[in-house]
């Protein structure tokens, strides 16, 4: 009886859509696919992805901006599908849906929005496995309800033809030129400069929407794409006179302190500086770095600087001491440039550079980045015995990796410059019951939870590599370098992170989360700690000067860490920054000590030292302008 009536209901329905469609003109049609497009994309930005909207004008904004660019998309596929318009309709809203759902699973996982460099980076989904299925959520059906709503209006009962004359089409083209106009006037006035200072796209996205956010990429992508055809060498020496006016005039009383040794670089994969010298459940999380804190040069403050390419940018910026692009990784983008890389300098004093990483040699394409940094060998899965039993997640257990890499280490000539990535602490955080070594957290938040089971788990993982490197006769000719690679917590998990940090996570605490380890641990000197604020494009610089190396200097966007006159600045990539005074982020400026909101005026001065300094790094990057010194070089060495 119960199903007999909702048969008899769902017919009336039909019925009714069936003939209101019958009367629907050919304006209204359009109309009603507008305001149904334009409502599922505002709900979708507004529930699906945390844009952090205060007030009635932002409220209002985000509201407004899908309006314009459904309009335009709508137009263009009425022109497309001219007696068609009902699959106008739908191929539009499917493919707004699409595009909102794809954008919401890469916020997910980088807190971040998929940018046209992005599309390069498809070598790499193979490897994502199970950190993809995290992400998905089976409410994301709903980001599709708009088009399942108008499927059922134009197919519930009979397919309903209409059709828009060419002329009433173009009618519609210059409302959507004043809707495009109205959205970004009102960015512009909410955000000065937003399009042509600003480093972050959520707030992009959150000014002017998703839409309007890639029809901007796409532009800024393909102007990106001409600048290496234009440029020349003038460009360079622009470059090359910012540089020149920020070198330090001394040398650290460390200056060649590790003359001819070999460097051991560890790249932490995911660890924040947070886990350390903390406990969780009455135990420590990292008791090995805990005690090689003390017998190292430790800096607690700090901060990763990479941007979407995660571990390949913190790659890229401390081989280079440049920074990473906004968009994309360089490692895809332009891994055809010419650079200055370190394995590139150290040849030139007798180092012979490795690369140690038990992935395929096409992730993140560092089979073809590699060769254009200089690294003489690279170990990559094809190296190491890779079995069901010892690994997990994204693949070989660390430990078995620390274990397998060290006969491939006592091969290498010294000295040696050997950069070591590790696997298991990466995200989802996915562990065998053996290796989880203290309990997991229990907020609820699984990736959270399991994060500082798999931190414990490398933990111990290194300990028994550096036992392992001093059996094998390498420890005491060495300087190990370790340091965290990017945040292993995103953004999305703030209340877990409140719970767990007994705190608020305010912008300023979040900027406080940026923090990664840098450890510098040279056999025979003591520990000490430095409060010094610097980024990973500092570690080039340091390391040089600790070899008693000065080449690369003067294209160096970093400063040795140990000097006393260096430039403390930690700028990431979004354009935020940390001074020694200050923390400026989400448009915010904070007195670094106590985190209280401070005048934006002082950090006027940093945004523009931070704008400048990025924008400087990505002309060099964009238009391949370290080809003209490097073409110098080698026509003034063939004279020679």
């Amino acid at each position: 009886m119960l199903g007999e009536g909702f048969s008899w209901l769902s017919r009336i329905a039909r019925k009714a859509g069936s003939e209101s469609m019958k009367q629907l003109s050919h304006w209204r049609l359009f109309a009603l696919a507008t305001v149904i497009i334009w409502l599922n994309t505002y709900v979708v930005q507004r529930l699906y992805v945390d844009l952090s909207v205060v007030g009635w004008y932002q409220e209002w904004m985000m509201f407004i901006n899908p309006l314009g660019s459904t309009m335009l998309m709508l137009g263009v596929a009425f022109l497309i599908f001219r007696r068609r318009h009902h699959v106008a309709v739908l191929v539009t809203s499917f493919f707004t849906s699409a595009l909102l759902l794809v954008n919401v699973w890469y916020f997910r996982f980088y807190n971040d929005f998929i940018t046209v460099p992005v599309l390069y980076q498809q070598r790499n989904v193979n490897g994502l496995g199970s950190s993809v299925v995290t992400i998905i959520n089976l409410l994301d059906v709903l980001i599709f309800a708009g088009f399942f709503l108008l499927l059922f209006l134009l197919y519930g009962r009979k397919r309903i033809r209409v059709q828009m004359p060419r002329p009433h089409v173009y009618a519609i083209f210059p409302v959507v030129a004043c809707l495009l106009f109205v959205t970004w006037s009102m960015a512009e006035v909410a955000r000065p400069e937003l399009l042509s200072r600003s480093f972050d796209r959520q707030l992009i996205v959150k000014n002017i929407g998703a839409m309007n956010y890639h029809v901007y990429d796409l532009v800024m992508n393909s102007r990106m794409e001409t600048r290496r055809v234009f440029a020349d060498s003038t460009d360079m020496k622009s470059a090359q006179t910012y540089l020149a006016e920020r070198q330090q005039d001394e040398h650290s009383s460390l200056f060649g302190a590790a003359e001819g040794k070999n460097v051991f670089l560890i790249s932490m994969e995911s660890l924040q500086g947070f886990v350390l010298n903390r406990e969780l459940n009455g135990q420590e999380i990292t008791p090995y770095l805990n005690d090689l804190v003390k017998d190292s040069y430790y800096f607690d403050q700090f901060y990763h600087q990479t941007g979407q390419g995660k571990t390949s940018d913190s790659e890229f910026i401390v081989d280079n001491s440049m920074y990473g692009l906004p968009s994309g990784a360089v490692f895809f983008t332009h891994a055809q440039n010419q650079y200055l890389p370190t394995p590139e300098i150290l040849k030139k004093h007798g180092y012979t550079s490795a690369s140690f990483h038990a992935n395929e040699g096409s992730f993140w394409n560092r089979d073809l980045m590699y060769e254009t940094l200089g690294y003489d060998r690279f170990y990559d899965v094809d190296y190491y015995d890779v079995t069901e039993e010892n690994s997990v997640g994204w693949g070989l257990r660390d430990k078995d990796f620390y274990e397998q890499s060290i006969p491939l280490l006592e091969q290498l000539p010294q000295p040696f410059y050997a950069k070591l990535i590790s696997l298991t602490n990466h995200f989802p955080y996915e562990y065998e019951p053996e290796d989880e070594l203290i309990q997991p957290a229990q907020t609820g938040d699984e990736s959270v939870d399991n994060y500082f089971v798999t931190v414990r788990y490398y933990d111990e993982a290194l300990k028994h590599f550096m036992e392992q490197v001093k059996e094998a006769g390498l420890y005491d000719n060495s300087i190990f370098i370790l340091y965290g690679d990017h945040y292993g917590i995103s953004e999305n998990h703030k209340r877990a992170m409140s719970e767990i940090l007994e705190r608020e996570i305010t912008p300023y605490e979040q900027a406080q989360l940026q923090r990664v380890p840098l450890i510098i641990h040279m056999p025979g000197h003591e520990g000490k700690t430095l409060h010094t604020v610097g980024g990973q494009v500092d570690i080039r610089p340091t390391l040089m000067h600790l070899l008693g190396i000065t080449d690369g200097d003067s294209l160096s966007f970093g400063h040795d860490l140990f000097a006393e006159n260096r430039d403390s600045l930690a700028v990431f990539r979004d354009g935020s920054f940390v001074t020694d005074e200050h923390v400026y982020t989400s448009e915010i400026c904070y007195n670094r000590a106590d985190g209280t909101v401070a005048d934006l005026a002082a950090c006027e001065p940093g945004i523009q030292r931070s704008t400048t300094a990025l924008n400087y790094s990505d002309e060099i990057i964009y238009g391949d302008l370290l080809r003209f010194i490097l073409d110098d070089r080698e026509r003034a060495a063939d004279k020679e």
